[in-house]
C-alpha cells in the first residue's frame, strides 16, 4: 500500500524506533510500512492516522 509514512515521520524528526514506540510495535513493522512490504491492519492505520492528525485516506492509498 503507498503511504507518506516516512515522509510524515520525517517531519517530526522521529526515527522508526520513536514512531514504533509511539505506536505500540515494532521499528521493523514500521520500516515494512514505509517500503510498502507490510500493509498495516485496520487498527493500526487508524492509529497512525490519529498520531499524524490526518485522515487516514491521506496517509495511505491504495495501489491500482
Amino acid at each position: 500500500m503507498k503511504n507518506i509514512l516516512r515522509e510524515l515521520r520525517a517531519a517530526k524528526k522521529w526515527s522508526q524506533g520513536d514512531l514504533a514506540g509511539e505506536l505500540g510495535v515494532s521499528r521493523q513493522t514500521i520500516n515494512a510500512i514505509e517500503t510498502e512490504k507490510y500493509d498495516p491492519s485496520l487498527p493500526l492505520a487508524f492509529d497512525i492516522a490519529r498520531l499524524f492528525k490526518r485522515p487516514i485516506e491521506e496517509i495511505f492509498e491504495a495501489r491500482a
